[in-house]
């Protein structure tokens, strides 16, 4: 099994059973931000929370050997259509370089990790509407002369 044929299994059997990311992560002892992304195949996962996850799915060793396989990071658009994906180029063409330039200011010359790096997604309510709340956390690594 593909990472895209375990990417369909695993949407439809999450909505077969009605589950949130929540209950899924709850299931493999991991972040809901993580096993999404490990689910749509943009990460992996060791055995354990790979088995858990098929498990809680209902879904057979195919999908847990599938979700421990290492991915190949690859976008097929360039500019992406979906309205809620677009806004966020849209947030990194606007505000990128001054994100890029406050990182610089206060730490120096580098880059913020997306490997050493965490996320939290939450919904904030508010009368005026409700708000999202994406907390991304990574490290900081500097560039080095050599």
């Amino acid at each position: 099994m593909n990472k895209a044929e375990m990417k369909d299994a695993i949407l439809d059997a999450k909505d077969a059973k009605k589950l949130k990311w929540a209950d899924i992560a709850k299931a493999a002892g991991i972040s809901p931000e993580f096993v999404c992304s490990a689910c749509l195949g943009m990460n992996h996962l060791e055995k354990k929370p790979a088995d858990a996850v098929a498990k809680v799915l209902g879904l057979g060793k195919e999908v847990s050997a599938a979700l421990q396989r290492f991915p190949k990071k690859t976008w097929t658009q360039t500019i992406p259509t979906d309205p809620l994906i677009y806004r966020w180029y849209e947030i990194v063409g606007v505000y990128g370089e001054t994100i890029k330039e406050i990182i610089n200011e206060k730490f120096g010359d580098g880059i913020m990790s997306a490997i050493d790096f965490s996320m939290d997604i939450q919904k904030q309510e508010d009368p005026k509407g409700d708000r999202v709340v994406v907390t991304l956390n990574g490290k900081f690594l500097p560039y080095k002369a050599w």
